[in-house]
């Protein structure tokens, strides 16, 4: 059998084992082929880092999500890692205990939920919180009356003297009075915001929880505050001062209590990942329930930690973008720097979103090329060459970020996501094709590979294929199928054929 039967078998049987594990997963487990035909279903993973304090015994308290935040819980898992678990519940309130008589090293503990939002994010109602006033020095509480008297004169509301409160902290230069204050509370803005509400008589209360955010790791809880106006209840962002709840804000809990307590370990931190999927709740309720049952057919990666998950959400996007560089490569005979090159920059793209990408590129690697240019006069040796662009590229990433800044175009800060070695090798190919092959050449490889990356891009940030790769990663098994069965042809390009065109014309 020669090797291109060989090769047709095996691809065959890969793309036919990949479709047949799709289809699996889609009529017996009920996931969905098509995104967004079920509700977003959010995975939270709150992961519980400390370190012992001593020989002795330890306790961890954590405060579980309420559940009557305006989500709906489907399951929450602990990880016990050795320790005694208990859950208790008091007032409407749980939390999670984890208890060990010792600790010899640092220990890491977790927590997951996952959650999706009801149609009507109204809150229920919560009990007026009683109004404390706080014990300030003799100058702090003269200032702090200033301050109050100074917010009520201009407003009439509780409402009104609240965004009055947000806006004059929040400037960039606050009034005398206002500086003081925040000098004096260690410039904690939220301190002096529950004080001052306190002060004014204003019944208010923190709201204690998590920006979701797809794909997050290392997110850290947030606080919002909420005010009783009458027989309202008001919500403000305190960084801000925008009113209202924000949809993509996970309620934990209401109140300045704890959400971690820990006795006997030191350097406790608590911080999430987060992802969201968008499968029907009934495979999400069986995938937890029998995912240990199907370990040979279910090659799901929701077993996985949610940190990992939102890696391999993006790592699985990877395998589309390098099977359309393969087709542009063989079949229509685009010729790119670099043969996966445009994936990386097709990546970039992706956090920094196509147009500020390209003029980021186009930025960096013709700026990099005259600096190349000018090099190539001082007969460095290749090493010490690409190294010193690597530097010049990297301080100006550093100079576009800062003046991206400054004028307000904040989606340029990550500019970092570009591969810095990457775009310096690319700057001295593209200089020593130049000596070589002239300008021309440089223009059609870059722009072969601005276009790849472009394409890559286009097809990557479809949410069709973001959800096909994540919940059907066995797809992947297909498509390198569909690479072998490539990888034989040796028929002419596109290119080549509208190149040798003149040759099908007979006379």
């Amino acid at each position: 059998m020669s090797s291109t039967h060989k090769i047709t078998i095996i691809a065959l049987f890969m793309i036919l084992l990949g479709l047949g594990l799709t289809l699996y997963k889609n009529i017996v487990l009920g996931f969905p082929l098509l995104p967004g035909i079920r509700e977003d279903v959010w995975t939270i993973e709150s992961k519980i880092n400390l370190k012992p304090l001593h020989e002795g015994p330890v306790q961890i308290a954590l405060t579980l999500p309420e559940e009557d935040a305006g989500w709906v819980s489907l399951d929450d898992h602990f990880a016990s890692s050795g320790f005694n678990f208990s859950v208790t519940e008091q007032n409407g309130h749980r939390r999670a205990h984890w208890t060990r008589e010792t600790m010899e090293r640092a220990t890491t503990l977790f927590y997951k939920k996952q959650v999706y939002r009801m149609r009507d994010r109204a809150l229920t109602d919560r009990v007026v919180p009683n109004v404390e006033l706080p014990i300030l020095t003799t100058t702090n509480e003269e200032v702090m009356e200033k301050v109050v008297e100074s917010l009520k004169t201009k407003s009439t509301t509780p409402a009104e003297f609240s965004t009055l409160l947000f806006d004059s902290i929040n400037l960039p230069q606050p009034d005398p009075d206002m500086s003081f204050l925040l000098s004096s509370y260690g410039g904690v803005h939220l301190d002096v915001v529950m004080d001052v509400l306190a002060y004014a008589n204003i019944p208010a209360q923190l709201i204690k929880g998590i920006f979701l955010e797809d794909g997050r790791r290392r997110q850290r809880i947030s606080s919002l505050v909420e005010i009783v106006a009458g027989d309202r209840w008001l919500i403000f962002d305190p960084t801000t001062g925008a009113e209202g709840l924000p949809d993509n804000f996970f309620v934990w809990q209401h109140g300045s209590t704890s959400i971690l307590d820990v006795i006997g370990g030191r350097n406790s931190s608590i911080e999430f990942a987060l992802v969201k999927n968008t499968l029907p709740l009934k495979s999400i309720l069986f995938m937890e329930g029998h995912l240990e049952e199907q370990p040979l057919l279910d090659f799901s990666i929701y077993a996985l930690p949610v940190e990992q998950q939102g890696i391999f959400k993006g790592l699985l996007l990877i395998p589309v973008g390098a099977l359309i560089i393969v087709l542009l490569r063989i079949l229509v005979g685009l010729k790119t720097s670099g043969t996966f090159m445009p994936i990386l920059i097709a990546l970039a793209f992706i956090q920094t979103s196509l147009l500020v990408g390209l003029g980021i590129f186009l930025t960096v690697v013709g700026f990099g090329l005259w600096i190349r240019y000018y090099l190539s006069y001082l007969n460095l040796l290749l090493v010490a060459r690409i190294t010193a662009v690597v530097i010049v590229v990297i301080l100006l990433m550093a100079g576009l970020s800062i003046i991206s800044y400054k004028l307000g175009f904040h989606q340029a800060l990550t500019i970092t996501f570009f591969p810095t070695i990457i775009l310096a090798w690319t700057i001295e190919r593209m200089s020593l094709l130049w000596e070589e092959e002239g300008a021309h050449e440089v223009l059609v490889q870059g722009g072969g590979s601005l276009l790849a990356a472009i394409l890559v891009y286009l097809t990557m940030s479809m949410s069709m294929v973001e959800h096909l790769t994540f919940n059907f990663p066995e797809l992947m098994i297909s498509l390198l199928g569909i690479v072998l069965l490539l990888g034989k042809y040796t028929g002419y390009r596109l290119f080549e054929l509208y190149r040798f065109r003149a040759f099908g014309h007979t006379e």
